[in-house]
């Protein structure tokens, strides 16, 4: 007996093997040439609309897996508010503007400005987008995304850039514009602003070092610590950075409101010094530092030295000390 015929399986005219690879691009094929899309959009009109917006990728390079997880779950979206009965079209879009676009370019063209004009080069851009445009649409054709692939929206055409300038003349009749302080990411190879998600940070060492700031006001540090001090020397706090580069912006030095600070006077390389530093942290300074002869003169609370004019060790400029959640007494000074 064969157990073949035992079996109650159903009769279908399925082929044994799904052939992928060759099925997929007749299926595709079939979808096109029937007109699937725009059929869907014919049944679907006077139906309630979901739209979906589309943010564009890039006219740049071949798609990846970003690419078409991106797509493929903006499909799923629209195919089931379709069966759902809704009217959903999806217009696919590409920004044509950008660092990714003009990089390329300047491979093959040089920098704008020097090896050929801003207008030429924007032409060069403007030519090569459509060639990557192309080559990502039958890439998401054959993905099996549905949309107005023949009518998509490009960033650089012409009345899309013009109403980017008329929206833009409404928000600053609308006074949404306006001039502020923030800080804004620029490339200065590419003389052009950097979107965050642009901006790749190495990694740096840089020394540490340990800087005096002296006090305008040494008399009213030493009555607040209630300390008996040297008048013809002067009263330092001492910060501690890992960002040595960043000092000639420096603006101010940070304390914490909560924690004791000593007034110490010691000896370092032969000279007197008086200096102000985390308590906690006296000792660990002191030996980096190499000092002799230490005393701690007085202490105080950094909340106390709030508002404190310091000045800046090497340029015309005085500094308020104010206070900072952010300061440990881990390492450093405490400063």
């Amino acid at each position: 007996m064969s157990y073949k015929e035992t079996l109650n399986l159903p009769k279908t005219s399925f082929a044994m093997k799904a052939n992928l690879p060759q099925r997929e691009p007749k299926m595709l094929a079939q979808w096109s040439d029937s007109g699937l899309y725009e059929k869907i959009r014919t049944r679907s009109a006077g139906r309630p609309q979901f739209i979906l917006h589309d943010g564009p990728p890039y006219a740049n390079g071949d798609i990846h897996l970003g690419h078409a997880l991106n797509k493929t779950l903006k499909d799923i979206i629209i195919k089931s508010k379709t069966l759902s009965g809704f009217d959903a079209p999806y217009v696919p879009g590409w920004d044509c503007h950008g660092l990714p676009i003009e990089i390329n370019v300047e491979k093959k063209t040089g920098k704008a400005g020097a090896k050929i004009t801003a207008k030429e080069f924007r032409q060069a851009c403007r030519e090569y987008a459509p060639k990557q445009i192309k080559g990502q649409r039958e890439d998401f054709k054959r993905l099996g995304i549905l949309g107005e692939w023949d009518n998509p929206y490009l960033t650089m055409n012409f009345p899309f850039e013009a109403n980017i300038i008329r929206t833009l003349g409404k928000m600053i009749e609308n006074d949404h514009v306006y001039r502020g302080l923030k800080p804004v990411n620029w490339c200065c190879d590419c003389g052009s602003a950097l979107a965050e998600a642009e901006v790749e940070y190495a990694d740096k060492t840089s020394p540490s070092v340990d800087v005096a700031f002296s006090f305008v006001d040494a008399s009213f540090v030493a009555t607040t610590m209630k300390a008996s001090v040297d008048s013809s020397v002067s009263i330092d706090v001492v910060i501690w950075t890992t960002t040595p580069w960043t000092l000639p912006a420096n603006l101010a030095v940070s304390l914490h409101s909560e924690v004791e600070y000593a007034l110490v006077s010691c000896e370092v390389d032969g000279q007197h010094k008086q200096l102000v530093l985390a308590q906690e942290l006296v000792d660990n300074a002191m030996e980096r530092y190499a000092a002799s002869n230490v005393n701690v003169l007085g202490t105080c609370q950094g909340c106390d030295l709030e508002k404190q004019l310091l000045s800046h060790p090497w340029l015309s400029r005085k500094v308020p000390v104010i206070l900072g959640e952010h300061v440990t007494i881990e390492s450093g000074t405490g400063a």
